[in-house]
Formats: C-alpha cells, structure tokens, sequence
C-alpha cells in the first residue's frame, strides 16, 4: 500500500489483515513502525525498542504486553508505557483507520524524548 495522504498518513495495510492480539512491523520512509492490535484497537509506535534498539517485532505480545526479545523490557500494548521499567515509553504514532485501511502518521521526536 503506502500511499500518502495529504495530511501526512501512509496507508499500511488493511484493517483486517492484522488480527487481534498481532503486532506488525512495517517501514515508513526511514522509520520502523510496529503496529498492535489488542482488542480491536490498532496502536502504532516505533518499531525499535528505546533501550538498546532491537526490533520489537521480533519479541513478543501477549496480554496487552509488548515484551522485547533483547533484555525483555515491558510495555502496554495500548499505551506505550513502561511496565518494566516504567521510566521508558514508546514513541507512539498516529493512527486511523479510513474505509477498512489503517493509515499511520509519523509523530516528530520531541528533543526531551
């Protein structure tokens, strides 16, 4: 897909195609984003983990917990927040779904994060 919009958002795939409880990776430009489904609600955040930089698409989501495969950090599926450790989040993207197509549009990196 990948189309832009005019407003900035990249279609990625459609809605249907990521099933409850999966989580996908997809790049959008220069940028990894990883996108959750956890109960039927689509989150899009960077797709590299902000402890050492693994891809977080190759850990694990279970429970509404996306656990990276490197040192297991923590973080909810539906918030970004840490929950071990809980001083580290992720950079969380926007996201919509227009006519069955989830569309994502990069968020810029504040300089405090």
């Amino acid at each position: 897909m990948s189309d832009a919009a005019a407003d900035g958002f990249v279609e990625l795939v459609d809605v249907d195609e990521l099933w409850d409880g999966e989580m996908e990776s997809f790049d959008v430009g220069d940028e990894e984003v990883l996108l959750v489904k956890v109960d039927g609600q689509v989150r899009a955040y960077d797709g590299i983990c902000p402890h050492q930089g693994a891809s977080l698409v190759e850990g694990e989501l279970a429970d509404g917990v996306v656990t990276c495969r490197a040192h297991e950090w923590r973080f909810d599926a539906l918030t970004g927040e840490g929950v071990n450790p809980r001083d580290h989040c992720l950079h969380r993207h926007d996201v919509r779904v227009v006519d069955g197509v989830v569309q994502v549009r990069l968020r810029v990196h504040a300089a405090a994060e």
